[in-house]
């Protein structure tokens, strides 16, 4: 089996790029004749197709990048596979992805975005996102890494420290993690919620958004923002830092953090929806607090985001779920559950790195992958 991996290469530490970094290291450890090249390099895929002649060509993305990912190679004759992520809504594409012969997603929900949205599902199957499970490992709070971590921002080694990490932090759930810790502040032991998202013009203003809110709801004192650039080497070390990982997403097709922070032997607060159903088992690995509000909304603008470079506008014949909400009750009851009881933490971390070694480690999903081709391209 040959395979061209297209992705956003050299990896970024962004979510996209691990996904298909750690399908790559998968695919090479099992022997299989695999190569990786930016989604977008027309030129460098076509010299890949001229002379590697792959027998498939997987891209990771969403379905606006499909002529990236699925148009460009059948150009020159090679068959496409995209290992989709979904973005809220599917609006076009819907015949050029109907006809492939196989579509990869992260999730269920994923795979329920897109049947919603008009793929029949035939040809979808489910292969999660990879984890490296050697390098997210438990570890001990003495570790001089990780206390440097805790150090860093100043919380002390008897402190709860709770960790969101995203993009930015709203949409992982921080303003209904910091709604809950606001409703226990009084009656739960000392604690810190730190914040890391990545440095970009939108979270800058968001930041300010929620640290108002922190200060509004009088808690600012213990909550921190952090925005930096990081590598995926101190990943492992942050999230070791932390007691408990807290990110009932707002939208979550996978959730590639928390699977990470449960890797780590971590609890996670995550909510009932989307991806997360897929990687928490709720009770055992970590607690998935209820929808409280379902988002919906009745039109659309398309732009060039999403692969159009005119904008325009879709009205849905019924409102269409974009965005979830958890239950802050629900989070404020499983934040003190946790944070008075470390033998359950460590129960369910240690339940949680069990699921993520077993089914998630990337080795995993790389023979899931050949699997899959086998059964359904007839490739091996």
């Amino acid at each position: 089996m040959k395979v061209l991996l297209l992705y956003d290469y050299p990896p970024s530490p962004a979510g996209l790029a691990t996904q298909g970094h750690l399908l790559h290291r998968g695919l090479t450890e099992l022997g299989v004749d695999v190569h990786s090249v930016n989604f977008e390099s027309a030129q460098e895929k076509e010299w890949y197709y001229r002379w590697f002649e792959p027998d498939i060509v997987v891209g990771v993305g969403y379905w606006g990048h499909t002529p990236y990912l699925v148009l460009h190679p059948q150009r020159y004759g090679v068959q496409p596979v995209p290992w989709l992520v979904a973005d809220g809504y599917m609006g076009d594409y819907h015949e050029i992805l109907e006809k492939l012969p196989l579509i990869l997603v992260t999730s269920n929900w994923v795979k329920s975005v897109y049947v919603r949205d008009g793929l029949s599902g035939k040809n979808i199957e489910v292969l999660p996102v990879g984890c490296d499970t050697d390098a997210f490992i438990p570890r001990d709070k003495n570790d001089p890494k990780v206390t440097a971590v805790r150090e860093s921002f100043g919380i002390a080694p008897d402190q709860i420290m709770i960790m969101t990490i995203g993009g930015d932090a709203t949409s992982k759930g921080a303003q209904e993690v910091m709604q809950a810790l606001a409703l226990i502040d009084t009656k739960a032991p000392d604690w810190k919620y730190v914040c890391k998202v990545w440095p970009q013009p939108r979270t800058e203003k968001q930041n300010s958004i929620d640290m108002q809110l922190a200060t509004d709801l009088g808690i600012e004192k213990n909550v921190t923002y952090t925005t930096n650039v990081t590598s995926r080497n101190f990943m492992p070390y942050l999230l070791a830092a932390c007691d408990i990982y807290a990110a009932p997403s707002r939208l979550e097709g996978f959730g590639m953090i928390q699977v990470e922070a449960g890797a780590c032997g971590k609890p996670v607060i995550g909510i009932k929806a989307m991806g997360l159903l897929d990687t928490i088992v709720d009770g055992e690995t970590g607690f998935l607090a209820e929808v409280a509000t379902e988002i919906r909304l009745r039109e659309t603008i398309l732009n060039d985001e999403s692969g159009h470079k005119i904008s325009r506008k879709v009205v849905f014949k019924e409102p269409r779920i974009v965005d979830y909400r958890a239950s802050v009750h629900d989070i404020a009851k499983y934040l003190m559950e946790l944070m008075t009881n470390a033998k359950l933490r460590k129960k369910m971390g240690e339940a949680g790195r069990r699921r993520v070694v077993e089914k998630f480690d990337y080795r995993v999903v790389a023979k899931r992958f050949v699997e899959i081709i086998s059964k359904r391209l007839g490739i091996s």
